[in-house]
């Protein structure tokens, strides 16, 4: 069966956007602060809470920052197969 997908990556880069901000202001650390502690640009910082876009790296160390580095080191290690064929060529 065809799984259709509703939003699109933007929406998907906004939304995890909207996540770290909460998780910053949880923490009561404001953007100039957060850039310190990760060694991300405030501007880039403030872009990606903006618009969603920032590099995987400048990402990464924002969550290294905000004790979260694990949610990355989680992503894709969960993904269920979708076919025997997948099992069988991951064996290989």
């Amino acid at each position: 069966m065809e799984e259709y997908v509703w939003e699109t990556a933007e929406e998907i880069d906004a939304e995890l956007a909207k996540r770290i901000r909460n998780v910053r202001k949880r923490r009561k650390i404001s953007q100039e602060e957060l850039g310190r502690l990760s060694g991300v640009s405030y501007g880039s910082i403030k872009r990606f809470e903006t618009t969603g876009k920032i590099s995987l790296l400048s990402l990464t160390r924002i969550a290294m920052a905000l004790q979260c580095s694990d949610e990355i080191k989680a992503l894709f290690t969960k993904i269920p197969y979708q076919s025997l064929e997948e099992v069988i060529r991951e064996r290989k």
